[in-house]
């Protein structure tokens, strides 16, 4: 690993939020590719950071080109890519939380909080909104998207 990309003030903020909210592990899956990707390595590196952490934190990565199965089978397609996923013993869990590009600047707050949600196995949804939810009948797909400036 090269040059840190977290300095030791956000390390030991991200441990206190890590030590008092992460409840179950997680797994973290990075997709990237060798060739024109600007921010794979950045993406990386920062999500090494973070699994060095906490021990409730795993990483597993992926070439978008080589492992075509395994981002098949968590519909990603760009480079990088993070899925996070619940992980119970070897198996995983996923709900469906994706990063496309690094999740830098406000983003890595939203990165530190979607880590917490799914340590917790729980969306913190109201009642009202799952009952609203259950009576979906089509897959919906809900993206967020942001631009770095």
């Amino acid at each position: 690993m090269g040059k840190k990309l977290l300095n030791d003030q956000v390390v030991r903020q991200v441990k206190d939020v890590f030590d008092s909210q992460l409840k179950q592990p997680v797994e973290i899956l990075f997709f990237g590719q060798r060739q024109d990707c600007d921010y794979c390595s950045d993406t990386l590196a920062l999500v090494e950071e973070l699994t060095v952490i906490s021990e409730k934190l795993s990483l597993s990565t992926y070439d978008l080109e080589q492992d075509r199965e395994v981002a098949g089978k968590y519909n990603v397609d760009k480079a990088p890519s993070l899925v996070l996923a619940a992980k119970n013993s070897n198996d995983l869990v996923d709900y469906g939380v994706r990063f496309a590009g690094i999740p830098s600047g406000h983003e890595f707050s939203s990165l530190i909080q979607s880590l917490i949600l799914v340590s917790g196995r729980d969306s913190s949804l109201n009642e009202k909104t799952r009952q609203a939810l259950k009576k979906l009948t089509k897959p919906v797909t809900l993206q967020v998207y942001v631009t770095p400036t």
